[in-house]
């Protein structure tokens, strides 16, 4: 199964808005997205990121047969880390497992060191997130550690895990 990633369209909120409505999805993501998720949240998330600077939001929708299944993205981050940027993404639980996940990786951060100044895509995944971790790993990160109790998600302090990819390592 071969993904593509592309520019979102307003359209695009009722595919992510069913995504979203998934609780297992939610789980290995950070707080503040609404439960269950609405077509307004999509069209309001979609809006901010065609609306964001293009030179330090890359958000795409990950798509198969035209259809999004997920969202990803990469983040400029601020000050000396300016040339850092933090990759974050999901996909619909019945996309879990085929390796799309990983193939939207490599085409984000492909798209991103052509694209821009960024030295290191970095990504922090719950430490129980297996999955992700596995994508990453397939992907050429490079595991940099673990961040002991990193952060409370649903009552409990988790470990989160530090992945990094170069620019020169791509």
């Amino acid at each position: 199964m071969n993904c593509k990633i592309r520019k979102w369209k307003l359209t695009d909120a009722k595919d992510i808005a069913v995504a979203l409505s998934n609780k297992k999805i939610q789980d290995n993501l950070r707080d503040g997205l609404p439960y269950p998720y609405s077509e307004q949240d999509g069209i309001d998330f979609i809006s901010s990121m065609l609306s964001a600077n293009e030179d330090e939001t890359f958000a795409f929708a990950i798509t198969l047969d035209d259809k999004v299944i997920g969202s990803i993205g990469v983040f400029r981050q601020k000050n000396i880390h300016r040339q850092t940027a933090e990759m974050g993404y999901y996909i619909a639980e019945e996309y879990w497992g085929k390796g799309i996940m990983t193939d939207a990786v490599k085409q984000i951060c492909e798209y991103v060191f052509k694209n821009s100044d960024i030295l290191r895509i970095y990504a922090e995944p719950f430490a129980y997130n297996i999955g992700s971790c596995r994508v990453l790993e397939k992907t050429g990160f490079q595991y940099e550690g673990t961040l002991r109790n990193n952060a409370v998600k649903n009552g409990k302090v988790i470990d989160m895990k530090m992945y990094s990819l170069l620019r020169e390592e791509q």
